[in-house]
């Protein structure tokens, strides 16, 4: 007989974590980590390839500024519902919802692309470009609720001394994703066309969805019993968050990476397509990509340490140094080498604030709290993206590319046809940089601190007590 395991309180009369063991649960979880990979790879495959095709047809980094920022923004104004939702509904129901909506969505798309001649779909003055973009795009949006209902079912499913190892493995299939996308999305662009791509982006999302239906969830019960208020809960939200010390202090912490998230969603594609072929560039982004296996691989076996949160503000320090130099000369060596230790260090970021938040905030609240800091720290990217955009293109390339900018920025950035953008990557690393180091020296560093190591202890506490 398998050994009772209580529910966290409050949560107890919607899980039932008797009925299967530990390793049955785990089993569990890798099928829903495998679906929800399966999901994310459709979804950033499209993604992708929409932001290659449309930079190629137009040679304009606002457009792909635009889309970028767009994604961002539209994930950021939706979590706070689907943070709602997760709470209040049993979470592979939410997951399943996720995946129909994607699905009608890129049918609709591949419609769109199928009556509408391309040259008017490529024409940013026209509505077809717009409206053909936001449909991918609120299909890609929507299936990150399923990331959060994901959060919540490392809760339910994964032992509390294991879910460090498990968040980096959702960081390690993360990494596996972008690999796949970024590969196949610039052959797909490259050799297929876009009409061909959308018509691929469907049929892996029917598969998706189709895995998903076979799944089941026998822990939950039902829905744990939530506060939560119809579909936009922002106050029980903002109320989740601050009833835990320190808590937004974290969310804001995991922010920072956001910030030149912000700047490589409008302007990595970019400079990595003036340097490759979008063939090559994909392969390369690929290449990259390997970094964020291995980081999501190194958490899954050695978790990350006494204290998530330093690790965390360590992972943020030195993604400001490698943003700062790894196009501080127009070497694709040292580009790749850049994207691959970025990748390998933003799934320790996202594991550490998802490990806090497991141990310190109650289940029936985690789907508010895991969408508002989705929101908040989605909504650091755009604003950068679409600053950062116009300025590059109006401004810092043409100066950069012009015989007197090329000159005075030889010194420190080298010679080449992407110097704009290689010095927006320098400034906004060495930002990241200053702003890591002083958040090490505040006091609500240490409280953080302080408030996972208590839970921690409190947790040990009650398993003993459970089992004697």
């Amino acid at each position: 007989m398998s050994e009772q395991v209580p529910a966290q309180s409050g949560d107890s009369d919607a899980i039932d974590l008797s009925l299967r063991t530990p390793a049955e649960r785990s089993r569990t979880f890798t099928g829903i980590l495998v679906n929800t990979a399966l999901a994310n790879i459709t979804t950033s495959y499209l993604w992708f390839a929409l932001t290659f095709w449309v930079y190629l047809e137009t040679r304009n980094v606002i457009a792909t500024g635009v889309i970028g920022g767009a994604y961002m923004l539209l994930i950021a104004l939706s979590s706070i519902s689907f943070g709602t939702f997760v709470d209040r509904y049993r979470k592979l129901a939410v997951m399943r919802f996720a995946g129909a909506f994607t699905m009608v969505m890129f049918v609709l798309s591949g419609l769109m692309f199928l009556v509408t001649p391309e040259p008017a779909l490529l024409d940013l003055a026209q509505p077809w470009f717009w409206i053909f973009t936001v449909i991918i795009l609120v299909g890609a949006v929507v299936e990150n609720l399923r990331n959060i209902a994901l959060s919540t079912t490392v809760t339910i499913l994964i032992e509390p001394d294991r879910r460090a190892n498990a968040n980096g493995l959702v960081g390690m299939v993360q990494g596996l994703m972008f690999i796949v996308t970024s590969v196949l999305s610039g052959l797909s662009v490259g050799l297929l066309g876009m009409g061909w791509t959308v018509v691929v982006a469907i049929v892996m999302t029917v598969l998706a969805f189709a895995h998903l239906l076979s799944l089941r969830l026998p822990e939950e019960v039902r829905a744990a019993a939530s506060d939560a208020q119809g579909g936009f809960d922002l106050r029980g939200s903002w109320a989740a968050v601050m009833a835990i010390s320190g808590l937004f202090a974290l969310i804001l912490f995991s922010t920072f990476n956001n910030f030149i998230g912000g700047v490589y969603m409008a302007l990595m594609d970019p400079y990595g397509l003036e340097m490759f072929s979008v063939e090559m560039w994909g392969t390369v982004f690929a290449i990259g990509a390997t970094g964020f296996i291995l980081g999501g691989a190194l958490i899954g076996k050695f978790g990350l340490g006494q204290n998530p949160l330093r690790t965390l503000l360590l992972a943020v320090a030195v993604m400001g140094l490698v943003g700062a130099v790894f196009t501080l000369r127009e070497w694709a060596w040292l580009y790749i080498v850049g994207i691959w230790l970025y990748m390998a260090l933003v799934p320790v970021v996202e594991a550490a604030e998802q490990t806090v938040i497991q141990k310190v905030v109650p289940l029936h609240r985690q789907g508010r709290v895991f969408g508002f800091a989705m929101a908040f720290e989605s909504a650091a990217a755009p604003v950068t993206a679409f600053l950062i955009a116009p300025i590059a293109q109006f401004w810092l390339i043409p100066y950069a590319r012009s015989a007197d900018g090329a000159a005075r920025l030889e010194p420190l950035l080298g010679e080449g046809t992407s110097r704009g953008i290689a010095l927006v990557f320098l400034a906004a690393g060495t930002i990241m940089i200053v702003v890591a180091g002083i958040a090490f020296l505040t006091p609500v560093y240490r409280r953080v601190s302080a408030s996972y190591a208590g839970s921690g202890a409190k947790e040990t506490e009650s398993e003993n007590a459970a089992t004697n």
